[in-house]
């Protein structure tokens, strides 16, 4: 199972995010890098892979793209939710593998082609059509996406694990890679997402906590 770092982007600093209440998210001066610096905080930790929330983007409020290009080379995979609004407005660049997220993807999902879908999920429902994520996953069997994300937007940051029945009926109900990212505090609970078949895992708490390994998060791969 691949782990990723995952890295929220707000005022051009590595932000701590926690339950999606982005207006208090502060700088990560805390953790694994001695700086908040984007490109620094990348270079300390040497993730193998990175996930980037360019908070601003997707706020319509600023623009990280020179900062993720620049991350990307660091890695071997950066995927980067920067808010996509339609299929034209991907990023293009190297290392970069585009997110579209259900918050900003708009209704005209089935026409983005390759990258990740993220079912962005505040209290159990799809944002922002309030649907359930299991019809959803369903539905994207039919899209050109490569995989999709559950990002448990609720749990961001806050550790408190995973509901595993839920997981299961959610990977039952989508048959390309599909990676969880929100609530992972302990190795158990990377050990409950690969029993459940879950591809991939995005972390950033739990790591900066010291709960998971540093080394593993560099070798992008549950050890």
């Amino acid at each position: 199972m691949e782990l990723v770092l995952a890295m929220d982007l707000k005022n051009n600093l590595v932000v701590h995010g926690k339950s999606g209440q982005r207006k208090s998210y502060k700088p990560l001066d805390w953790g694994c890098s001695p700086t908040a610096e984007p490109v620094s905080f990348v270079k300390a930790i040497r993730p193998r892979s990175i996930y980037i929330a360019d908070l601003d983007r997707i706020e319509r409020t600023g623009s990280h793209d020179t900062i993720v290009r620049q991350c990307a080379q660091q890695v071997a995979a950066c995927y980067v939710d920067r808010g996509c609004r339609s299929p034209d407005d991907l990023l293009k660049g190297y290392h970069i593998r585009n997110i579209v997220g259900t918050e900003t993807g708009g209704a005209g999902l089935s026409q983005y082609s390759g990258g990740f879908l993220s079912l962005d999920i505040k209290d159990g429902r799809v944002i922002p059509e309030g649907r359930d994520p299991v019809d959803v996953l369903r539905q994207a069997n039919g899209w050109k996406f490569d995989g999709c994300i559950l990002l448990n937007i609720s749990a961001v940051g806050t550790e408190t694990g995973i509901n595993r029945d839920m997981l299961e009926k959610m990977r039952s109900a989508y048959h390309r890679k599909l990676f969880y990212g929100g609530g992972v505090a302990t190795v158990a609970d990377l050990e409950m997402l690969r029993d459940a078949g879950i591809d991939g895992a995005i972390i950033a708490t739990a790591l900066h906590h010291g709960t998971v390994p540093l080394d593993w998060i560099r070798r992008g791969r549950l050890c």
